[in-house]
């Protein structure tokens, strides 16, 4: 049996933020790198920074399609008003003071959308609204957000609802407020963006019965928390107490159990998870999340195990590479370790960038389901030499019986041999 990479146990650093942000920063840190950017045109790179030629006084962004300048000519700067203040003046053509034309016109769209949350604007509406027609709009829209103007709307109405209820308005007149035609659309629809039912959210989770337990593991505890529906959260931390009061702030009003006999299972999957012995969960969750956000969740969970992949790949995987930043949010925003392999993600150099849960556990995680991946890749290779040799010496010993002038097929026939 090969032998399973155990996770080093993770020390506990002298201060430790509740939830670091997960942000792909540090991507263009360097002139060399921001030369890179200039040079291939990078709108990803776009009011990260700006570049501002001698020769012109003309300062513009990374993407500008203006002719390239000669290196020793640039300088960067990471404000355009340092840029201004540094005696240059803005580029006509890129316009690095305001907004590139597609994002104004996304701007100009999610304005008229954000008017009147009660108003549902087709596309061809909102198309006429910002004068772009309903198929490039659709196209230009999810390019820049990675979602559609109806999620969005959709996401919208949410928000409008959430902040009704909230501030403790009947389920009736806040879902009027908020656009919803009937209580059965509210229903049908509202579940998968509060995570619970709208009396429920209204009441701050009052109701709700929530069973946890905070076990101990290789990289430190983890709490592990279920509704009758499902994980809502898995989370790492030092010690369990801090983890218990943790859940319990920020489900105030919700019914919480400590019931380590009900999580067993879950906890049994991850401890086989975190010592080698499985790379997949079995799990239901029940969490809410943005139509963005689920989306990023989602393709997080088809990155292999034992692979990474960076913020710009899972931009680009969602049709969104401008989307850099809002990806990492939503990495930074996964309620649930593991079960939504958040930790996979690392920046485009192959850093690591932060980890809500610390960058110790992230890059233990990193490091164990490699290892874990290379054994067992190395596994069937080794049995293949292990049959290929049984094959062989199974092989010469036949070939030395009938050298001899025996037969294994007449010696079976023996007496000895059926004895």
């Amino acid at each position: 049996m090969s032998a399973v990479p155990e996770l080093k146990p993770v020390m506990k650093p002298a201060t430790q933020p509740a939830r670091p942000a997960e942000t792909p920063d540090g991507e263009w840190t360097s002139d060399a790198d921001r030369w890179q950017a200039v040079t291939s045109r990078d709108a990803r790179a776009d009011g990260a920074f700006f570049y501002a030629v001698r020769t012109t006084g003309v300062f513009c962004r990374p993407s500008c399609a203006s002719r390239l300048p000669r290196r020793e000519n640039v300088e960067f700067f990471a404000e355009a008003d340092a840029a201004r203040a540094a005696g240059y003046r803005e580029c006509k053509r890129c316009r690095p003071g305001g907004l590139p034309r597609e994002l104004e016109i996304v701007r100009r769209a999610c304005a008229a959308l954000d008017t009147d949350p009660q108003q549902r604007l087709t596309l061809a509406q909102l198309g006429d609204a910002v004068h772009l027609s309903p198929f490039h709009l659709q196209r230009l829209f999810k390019r820049v957000l990675g979602v559609s103007p109806r999620q969005y709307q959709a996401a919208r109405r949410g928000a409008v609802l959430r902040d009704a209820l909230g501030e403790g308005a009947d389920v009736t007149r806040a879902s009027a407020d908020a656009g919803f035609g009937s209580s059965s659309r509210l229903y049908d629809s509202v579940p998968g963006e509060l995570g619970m039912a709208p009396s429920a959210y209204r009441r701050k989770g009052a109701g709700l019965t929530i069973r946890y337990a905070a076990t101990p593991t290789p990289i430190g505890y983890v709490l592990i928390a279920a509704t009758a529906k499902g994980i809502c959260r898995i989370a790492f931390g030092d010690d369990a107490a801090t983890l218990n009061a943790a859940l319990t702030e920020d489900f105030a009003n919700a019914q919480c159990i400590e019931d380590e006999p009900a999580l067993a299972p879950f906890a049994a999957q991850i401890d086989a998870y975190l010592h080698g012995r499985r790379d997949r969960f079995d799990l239901p969750l029940d969490i809410a999340a943005t139509a963005f956000q689920q989306r990023v969740w989602d393709a997080l969970q088809r990155i292999p195990y034992g692979e990474t992949r960076s913020y710009t790949q899972i931009a680009e995987t969602l049709g969104a590479p401008r989307a850099v930043r809002a990806v990492a949010s939503a990495c930074a925003s996964n309620p649930v370790a593991l079960a939504i392999p958040c930790h996979r993600v690392v920046q485009k150099g192959g850093s690591l960038a932060g980890y809500r849960w610390g960058l110790e556990r992230k890059a233990a995680l990193i490091d164990a389901e490699a290892r874990a991946a290379e054994i067992r890749a190395g596994a069937p290779q080794a049995s293949g030499r292990a049959a290929r040799d049984q094959q062989g010496a199974k092989g010469a010993m036949r070939a030395k019986d009938m050298k001899g002038g025996r037969s294994t097929t007449k010696r079976a026939n023996t007496p000895e041999t059926a004895a």
